[in-house]
């Protein structure tokens, strides 16, 4: 069993990533984001299993929702600096496969 403290330290740290990941999409630093998206979703399912047998009262039912607010608004925020980049990325491999893989893997 976790105890509420275990529980919402679990929580803060998945917020800590999620704010880094932001830093990182502001900066266009997209390498770095791949090991910050490994610790979060390690962090996320650590989480599942914490949940089992937590009770909150109500200001700890706010404390989580705060939480998972900012979370869901750094994710929103990351997506809406990814996608301009994926939306390049796929109009380049869309006029031109062969020659793109060529280019960035040295193909024959």
């Amino acid at each position: 069993m976790t105890s509420n403290a275990e529980y919402f330290a679990r929580y803060e740290a998945i917020a800590a990533i999620s704010a880094r990941m932001l830093i990182a999409a502001r900066r266009a630093l997209w390498n770095d984001l791949v090991p910050l998206q490994e610790e979060y979703r390690h962090l996320v399912d650590a989480l599942k299993d914490a949940e089992t047998g937590v009770k909150l009262d109500e200001l700890e039912r706010a404390r989580k929702f705060d939480l998972i607010r900012r979370i869901l608004a750094d994710d929103a925020a990351i997506r809406d600096l990814a996608n301009p980049r994926m939306a390049n990325l796929s109009a380049l491999f869309a006029g031109r496969p062969a020659r793109v893989l060529k280019e960035l893997y040295g193909a024959r």
